[in-house]
């Protein structure tokens, strides 16, 4: 069987989401898969980026990551989400992405393909498992198969238990998060070799 091709794409204000995307880049690689490390566009007035520091900060550090498009969502076999929680659901970035695809979904492009997804919040309540649940809504109507990590290994109950995807307090990614992302790349990857079959 050739490689799975796998789609890492993320929005990250400050830092967090680009963390645990490159972690589950770095996984997909050691694994084999064909990665493509994508973040999605920015939306907020530059004015507004410009006017905090650590956010213009993580805007230069990501210059260089290529933008997410549709064609992406093609090529791929297996997407890895991960974006920060805001209001209880996902950045408006990323959503905005996700509302640029009807093309691609229309013509069933996204269908059959597995998918997982991963966030942060400021706090522990501040709304991480509504934001994996609302991307795993949309990835519904694409017709993915949604991949959660469950229960299936001891790195997710290190890393604070969440069986829909990893969740993290922003600023706050360490060792035990990267071998939770580490195995809920691994285990999308799994799925996507034996859907391929």
């Amino acid at each position: 069987m050739s490689k799975v091709k796998l789609a890492v794409i993320f929005y990250s204000t400050y830092g967090t989401n680009h963390q645990v995307a490159e972690a589950a880049a770095e996984a997909g690689r050691a694994a084999g898969a064909d990665v493509r490390l994508l973040r999605v566009a920015e939306t907020a007035p530059q004015a507004v980026v410009d006017g905090q520091d650590a956010w213009r900060a993580q805007a230069d550090r990501m210059a260089d990551i290529p933008e997410a498009s549709a064609a992406d969502m093609e090529w791929a076999d297996a997407y890895f989400f991960a974006c920060p929680t805001r209001f209880g659901g996902a950045a408006s970035q990323m959503r905005a992405f996700i509302d640029t695809l009807g093309g691609v979904w229309s013509k069933g492009a996204m269908a059959g393909k597995p998918v997982t997804a991963t966030t942060s919040a400021g706090n522990a309540h501040g709304g991480q498992e509504a934001t994996i649940l609302s991307l795993y809504t949309s990835f519904m109507h694409w017709g993915s198969v949604i991949v959660p990590p469950g229960y299936t290994d001891q790195s997710i109950y290190a890393a604070g238990g969440n069986p829909y995807g990893y969740s993290t307090k922003a600023g706050e990614f360490d060792d035990a998060g990267r071998a939770a992302v580490a195995h809920q790349a691994r285990r999308l990857l799994d799925v996507a070799a034996r859907l391929a079959g």
